[in-house]
């Protein structure tokens, strides 16, 4: 490969011998091992590679010591060869860091691994139009591509395995042409080359059968039927076997001087690969593109941490599914059974993209039952997990699932722990996609509203098959995602048969056809209303059909979400005749499971949605999943079909009076409002602005924990519904119930990482105050908004709100509040750079905390003013006020709080030289972060700790330090990542100074 690029860009050879040239001048790439640094990105160009991953193909199992040291090395002055004008960290660099690792992006510059790969789709659309000659010339300019073995010289784990792969697509493409070779006429000097070919592969048949072809067709028979033998005899001599049926044909034709050999040049359609008729390589009926060699699916990216967490997601499937047989036919061609996830994706008229199946229908006609039982039919060919959500695109409460819900319950899903997940909701997203990237992996996107509400959830990775479900049509999907539409009907009058008989049997089904007919059509061919027939015959041996078919007609009326203007859409009368049949304590809690807002409900919120006892609430619950009017998704945790929601909505609307409802409603909040509190103080005992929530007016049954983990447990399963409650709170006026739980969710958004809740529930919250005229409900709303948009970088948002918050707690002479919102004006002052201001913050702080006889608050404020102290560089005075603070610290048994207090201590012992006292200092916080999970402050104080080190001229651990802030800081996302990094750059360069030590 040579000539100048026309553009001045990058080229890359890597078919032959490793080479790059800039504007024709080749580069100098260093040393053999960065060389395969280069060489394996190369080979996974557009794919990240984590650190170990990396290693792993670079060294195998022979990893030398240090290895992520020299990686990183042979990265940089790989940075440094290929674009020596560009920073590390600009976002246009054609090697950067990802969340996933290491990431090569050829761009616009030339890579000779692409060309080839499309050169070869040309051919094959070439071969598709049936265009011969241009089918020829494509497959010549991919060969032409080659210079020798992959990478010539080189050898590591995955170069050689890559060697093995593309020399076999290398042979696969070089056979096709040599068969459009013989099409063409071009048999004389086609000989040769398959001799040699044959020697170099004495035991691919194929080949053997081109050089027999090419003889005949040559007019030299006799040599071609020699030829069979020679092959016959080696594979009797190397193997032990005859040759394959299509080599016996081949040779059997040309024995009998089959005319049909002797084809005329250029005539007939393209073929496809197997021209004399080799096994398994008939062009596929469709046209599509299917690639003789597929890249294998690249192991799960590598974490730090424990290995990958594999989700399994998927609800239990239907007992007995019976009919769709045409849908699951559509779904299956899309992952065929006998292939892999991968060949899924590739296969289709869409190769190498993402495969949407958007299954869309009338309500209750089964698109969440049969995307379930497909995928568990499927799941098989998935090794990396099933993830599934509800999206609750129509929910009758209206409140519809946003992206960044999903997303971050996939996180949690995949195990990603919280301090890794960036605030930022498009990175992440961008997570979420480099987590699935090169993973085998199947979401199922249940009910979801539009195209908008699906898009981001949908992966990167050709290697994942999503299928989403919706009653809307998702047609800007199918247009802009390339979605392969599965509209899914009414029943056929044989479905519905088979779905009646599972329950009734088919002696009944037969005894009675008339009355089989008439249910038929009552039930409309909806699968959910036929189920719930079934189950009622199942129950009632002794009814016939007829008896039944006269009870449907006879119920009366129309439940107007289920109307869908006509007698076929109307199922009403199903639901009225089941909900009829039940007892009545039943049938009221029913009516009230209509009330409650939430995806689904734990039995102890049913006690206290319903005022019962706990043993007779699982009693009702039982017989309510019995008759199909709810559903255990599970183990006690159940939910109510969108529909059935909607009719249990509208009974209560007409059975039970409004003050009935709304001590229903008041119990549930009173439940949730008192479990919410009890888990925060769990969270966090430590809380400086404690609260007593609304008493309930009548006793409920609240959640017990029996410690932190429990506690954290509850709130993430019950995140979604906290956020529903909330909501009908301030729906329903119950105000205080509104802000009194916005301020229980905080420890949990905090830990978490849900800043975007943590704003939005204060936010209602807040406006809830406002209504009641809630002098301490604006005080905590304003006071907690504060925290969340500091967090979320909305710094002009922060003080206003805390203004207002120390008039109010000043008004209602709270100490304690004026101290909390005084600690967070100093955080807020420490990020802008006004120290002065911070520490006057501080000292108000520390003075309103002394005032209330608060000890862990006065321990925080004594660190903050300690802090402040070293800004200004009066170091004594801040080690005077840290070490007061600390002492409080461990009296209390605050362990995460000594850690911050260690910190400002080894800042200060740093900067007045007493190095020994600072490493202690630092690692003792260091040790007290990872032990509470906070990983952001963990690697702020590692990287403090490598300037300690490299101040003292320990360069090693100062490196060793560095490097481990740095590791974190990129799975956090943070850009203080970058700074890091300078450091690691610049110790690595063997400057004379380094890098500075930070603040």
């Amino acid at each position: 490969m040579s000539g100048r690029s026309p553009s001045g860009e990058l080229r890359f050879q890597v078919l032959g011998p490793l080479r790059v040239w800039r504007a024709g001048t080749e580069l100098n790439l260093g040393q053999t091992q960065q060389r395969v640094v280069l060489a394996v990105l190369l080979l996974h160009a557009g794919t990240a590679l984590g650190r170990d991953r990396l290693v792993d193909a670079v060294w195998g199992e022979a990893v030398p010591a240090r290895a992520t040291n020299l990686l990183q090395r042979h990265v940089s002055g790989l940075r440094r060869v290929l674009e020596p004008e560009r920073s590390p960290r600009s976002p246009s660099c054609l090697i950067t860091w990802t969340e996933a690792g290491y990431l090569l992006t050829p761009g616009s510059c030339f890579l000779d691994l692409h060309a080839f790969d499309l050169a070869v789709e040309r051919a094959h659309a070439a071969r598709t139009a049936g265009d011969t000659a241009a089918t020829r010339e494509a497959l010549a300019g991919a060969l032409g591509l080659w210079h020798g073995r992959l990478c010539e010289g080189l050898t590591s784990p995955s170069i050689d395995a890559e060697r093995d792969r593309l020399g076999e697509r290398r042979l696969s493409v070089l056979e096709e042409r040599m068969e459009l070779d013989l099409l063409l006429g071009d048999h004389f000097d086609l000989v040769g080359e398959v001799r040699r070919l044959t020697t170099e592969h004495p035991l691919r048949e194929g080949l053997h059968g081109l050089l027999m072809l090419a003889l005949h067709r040559g007019g030299r028979r006799g040599e071609a039927l020699a030829a069979y033998q020679r092959a016959r005899r080696l594979l009797r001599d190397e193997l032990g076997i005859e040759p394959g049926r299509p080599l016996q044909r081949l040779h059997a034709r040309i024995l009998d001087a089959d005319p049909d050999l002797d084809a005329q040049p250029g005539t007939g359609p393209v073929p496809g690969p197997g021209l004399y008729g080799r096994p398994g390589t008939e062009p596929p009926s469709d046209g599509a593109l299917r690639p003789s060699a597929r890249r294998p699916a690249a192991p799960r990216p590598a974490d730090e941490g424990p290995g990958p967490v594999v989700p399994a997601q998927l609800p239990h499937p239907v007992a007995g599914f019976v009919g769709r047989a045409d849908a699951l036919a559509r779904l299956d061609a899309l992952v065929p059974m006998g292939g892999t996830a991968g060949d899924g994706g590739r296969t289709g008229e869409r190769g190498g993209a993402v495969v949407i199946t958007a299954i869309g229908g009338t309500a209750g006609v089964g698109k969440t039952t049969l995307a379930v039982h497909w995928a568990h039919r499927v799941r098989d060919r998935f090794p990396d997990g099933q993830l599934y959500v509800n999206l609750r695109g129509f929910d009758p409460s209206g409140c519809a699932m946003k992206p960044g819900e999903a997303i971050r319950g996939f996180l949690d899903a995949l195990g990603v722990p919280s301090q890794r997940i960036p605030v930022d909701p498009q990175q992440q997203i961008g997570l979420y996609r480099s987590l699935l990237a090169n993973r085998r992996m199947l979401l199922v996107l249940d009910n979801a509203y539009d195209a908008d509400q699906v898009r981001p959830l949908l992966p990167g990775s050709p290697d994942c098959f999503s299928v989403i479900t919706s009653r809307n049509r998702l047609t800007g999907l199918v247009v802009t995602e390339g979605a392969h539409p599965v509209p899914l009907d009414l029943m056929s009058t044989g479905e519905a048969r088979q779905v009646l008989g599972r329950g009734i049997g088919p002696d009944r089904l037969s005894a009675e056809p008339d009355a089989l007919r008439d249910i038929i059509s009552s039930c409309a061919r909806l699968p959910l209303a036929l189920a719930i027939v079934a189950a009622r015959a199942a129950t009632r041996p002794q009814f016939p059909l007829a008896a039944l078919a006269k009870e449907l007609h006879d119920v009366g009326g129309a439940l107007g979400l289920l109307d869908g203007g006509d007698e076929a859409t109307n199922v009403r009368r199903v639901f009225s005749w089941s909900y009829q049949r039940l007892t009545g304590p039943a049938a009221r809690l029913f009516r009230l499971l209509g009330l409650h807002p939430g995806p689904d409900i734990g039995t102890r919120a049913v006690t206290g949605l319903a005022g019962l006892a706990p043993a007779e609430a699982r009693t009702l619950l039982a017989e309510l999943t019995d008759s199909h009017l709810l559903s255990e998704r599970a183990p006690d945790r159940y939910s109510l079909h969108d529909l059935l929601r909607a009719y249990a909505a509208e009974l209560a609307a007409q059975a039970d009076p409004p003050a009935d409802r709304r001590a229903a409603v008041r119990r549930t909040l009173d439940h949730y409002l008192h479990s919410a509190y009890r888990a925060s103080l769990l969270l966090n005992p430590y809380r400086d602005d404690p609260l007593t929530p609304e008493a309930p007016l009548t006793p409920v049954e609240s959640e017990h924990f029996a410690d932190h983990h429990a506690a954290l447990t509850w709130f993430t399963t019950e995140h979604f519904v906290l956020l529903a409650v909330q909501q009908l709170a301030v729906s329903s006026r119950l105000d205080t119930h509104a802000w009194q739980l916005a301020w229980a969710l905080t420890p949990y958004f905090d830990r978490r990482g849900h800043w975007h809740d943590w704003a939005a529930v204060h936010e209602r919250g807040l406006a809830a105050a406002r209504r009641e005229a809630s002098i301490r409900g604006r005080a905590v709303g304003h006071g907690s908004l504060g925290p969340a948009y500091l967090r979320l970088g909305r710094h002009e948002e922060v003080a206003p709100h805390l203004t207002l918050a120390l008039d109010l707690y000043k008004a209602l002479g709270d100490p304690v509040g004026q101290a909390h919102a005084h600690r967070t004006l100093a955080w807020l002052s420490d990020q802008q750079g006004r120290y002065e201001e911070g520490l006057a913050h501080a000292r108000s702080a520390l003075a309103l905390f002394e005032t209330a006889g608060h000890r862990t608050g006065r321990a925080r404020a004594l660190n903050a003013l300690g802090w402040f102290c070293l800004r200004l560089g009066r170091y004594e005075e801040g080690i005077g006020h840290c070490e007061r603070a600390l002492r409080l610290q461990e009296a209390t048994g605050d362990r995460f709080d000594q850690a911050d207090t260690l910190d400002s201590l080894a800042l200060a012992h740093h900067r007045l030289g007493h190095v020994g006292q600072a490493v202690d200092c630092y690692r003792r916080a260091i040790e007290l972060y990872r032990e509470t999970g906070d990983r952001y402050n963990e690697a702020d104080t590692l990287s403090a700790l490598g300037d300690v080190h490299h101040s003292a001229g320990d360069a090693g651990s100062a490196t060793a330090a560095w490097r481990r802030a740095a590791a974190l800081l990129e799975e956090l996302g943070h850009s203080e990542a970058a700074r890091v990094r300078s450091k690691l750059d610049a110790a690595g360069s063997g400057g004379p100074d380094g890098p500075r030590p930070g603040p």
